[in-house]
């Protein structure tokens, strides 16, 4: 039965258990990779549909296009301000100014130069975003 299923990579699902007791035998004496790959038993990238597939093929590109990623580090000055993506001429953006503020600066961001922090002074930068589906 090894034999065979080691030579014939189209083994199906049903070929395997006409032997009595094979599923039994099969887990014995194959490795688990290739047993299941008898069965047929999908990846994660063959399994995948919809969002997670786009998001798994553009990850194989190299591409971020749902910000899944950790975003870049920016100094917030006015050469290196923090980019902020938007699908809008404007959108809500909170700072938070220092690392143990508890409270959050909120303030509008519009396109075009890059705007201040009215509390701290940070630099902030309106890019637009295109919505990726």
């Amino acid at each position: 039965i090894v034999q065979y299923l080691t030579s014939n990579v189209g083994a199906r699902l049903s070929q395997i258990y006409l032997w009595q007791g094979s599923h039994t035998f099969l887990q014995k004496h194959l490795n688990t990779s290739v047993f299941y790959s008898y069965l047929g038993v999908p990846s994660d990238e063959e399994q995948a549909t919809g969002l997670e597939r786009k998001t798994l093929e553009a990850m194989k590109k190299g591409q971020d296009p749902y910000s899944i990623l950790k975003p870049k580090g920016y100094a917030g000055t006015r050469e290196d301000p923090h980019i902020v993506p938007s699908i809008n001429k404007k959108r809500l953006v909170g700072c938070i100014c220092e690392e143990d503020n508890s409270a959050v600066i909120w303030f509008w961001l519009h396109a075009g130069e890059s705007q201040r922090c009215p509390s701290c002074g940070a630099h902030y930068k309106l890019v637009h975003h295109d919505v990726p589906h």
